[in-house]
């Protein structure tokens, strides 16, 4: 009996480990080349792989996409991998319209799908399988993504693996990396240790590394802000003081917004804006700030950052803005760790003016709350997808 409890005490205690790996965002860590396992197959915990039905390239039924009013779609019910790709994609013929393309992972097999949102199609393109997948970073063309996974006997060791949408040719990254981030021609990876931090571009097939910059930091987040710069912001949480920083092609840094408490930060497409989310006398707060004047302007409404997405031309910020948040706790920390859930609903902010504007009630429609995530929409600006943090399921709404 004293042996059994010994063990289970043990299981616990590595799966303690794990999921704090995962909630303090993959952080603290080093880079370490990885050589892939004999094969060429992914590490993966256990043995065997997930059964799936029907063949990549064709139509399946598996998760089939429910109508549930003319413009809100339930794609998949999920769970899914954060982090999709919607695209533009020509017309298959001249008599056709143009169609809107939502590439995804799914999380409990690696498969990726891809649905037409005009023909109602749900098409399996890869059973590849890469389970426990917990990031996608796509590049804008949904050919490639760069996925993150924790692996080893203590889910110690965070994986990154660049996944074709078709399951082949794929190729991995160093090991640790704590934040990955994907561009047209470019991928942006960072590795963090005690030491500090350093930041550095590959091309998109993983080759030519270059050195972008490096910061005394260990615990920060990195993206693109336009084409020749970055953002860099601290790790947030509710107990430190966290800054936003623009660094330009030399590595040079330019502090834009902070110290805030809990401060996340999301740039333009063009690098011209830069929304910030943090915290101030226990209220959620959000701010946009021109790059060009330095000028930090407060938004008519609040939410996580984490929780929008711009739009591809920088006119308009679509947002999942909680009704009457939980007050007295950690934001965002006790929304990442799942301490919380929202109940959303979809505004858009519109640049010029600052307005806002109700876009979506998910619980008018679908009679249950929302907790809305990993925004995303096509360039055209016609179609927006998002995660329902409440269940996994995907979700797509014409605009």
């Amino acid at each position: 009996m004293r042996r059994t409890l010994v063990i289970v005490s043990i299981v616990i205690i590595l799966l303690g480990i794990g999921a704090g790996v995962y909630f303090y965002f993959f952080a603290n860590t080093t880079d370490v080349t990885v050589a892939p396992p004999e094969g060429g197959g992914l590490p993966i915990a256990g043995q065997g792989t997930t059964p799936i039905a029907g063949e990549p390239g064709t139509e399946t039924s598996t998760d089939a996409p429910v109508s549930v009013s003319a413009r809100l779609v339930k794609i998949s019910a999920g769970p899914v991998v954060p982090g999709m790709v919607v695209v533009d994609r020509k017309a298959e013929n001249a008599s056709s319209s143009p169609e809107v393309a939502v590439t995804y992972i799914e999380r409990q097999s690696g498969n990726v799908f891809s649905y037409k949102v005009g023909a109602a199609t749900l098409t399996r393109t890869s059973n590849k399988t890469v389970p426990g997948i917990q990031t996608a970073s796509w590049l804008p063309d949904g050919s490639l993504a760069f996925v993150r996974y924790l692996s080893g006997t203590d889910f110690s060791t965070i994986n990154t693996y660049a996944l074709p949408a078709n399951g082949s040719n794929g190729f991995f990254l160093p090991q640790n990396l704590a934040d990955v981030a994907a561009a047209s021609t470019r991928v942006l990876t960072l590795s963090s240790g005690v030491n500090g931090s350093i930041a550095s571009l590959r091309r998109t097939d993983g080759t030519s590394l270059s050195t972008v910059f490096t910061v005394p930091l260990s615990a920060i987040r990195v993206s693109f802000a336009g084409k020749n710069q970055y953002l860099a912001f601290t790790k947030p949480s509710m107990a430190l003081p966290g800054s936003a920083f623009l660094i330009d092609s030399t590595g040079r840094f330019s502090r834009i917004a902070g110290p805030h408490n809990g401060l996340v930060a999301l740039a333009s497409p063009s690098g011209k804006w830069v929304l910030t989310s943090f915290m101030l006398d226990d209220a959620m707060r959000m701010n946009l700030i021109n790059i060009v004047t330095a000028e930090s302007i407060s938004l008519p409404i609040a939410t996580l950052a984490d929780k929008c997405a711009w739009a591809a031309d920088d006119s308009a910020i679509y947002c999942g803005v909680p009704l009457n948040p939980p007050t007295g706790l950690a934001y965002p920390d006790d929304w990442y760790q799942g301490a919380v859930s929202f109940s959303d609903r979809i505004w858009k902010i519109q640049v010029a003016g600052r307005y806002a504007q109700l876009v979506l009630d998910f619980s008018a429609e679908t009679k249950s709350s929302l907790d809305a995530e990993a925004l995303a929409l096509n360039p055209a600006n016609t179609v927006m997808v998002f995660v329902n943090k409440n269940d996994g399921s995907l979700w797509s709404y014409k605009l």
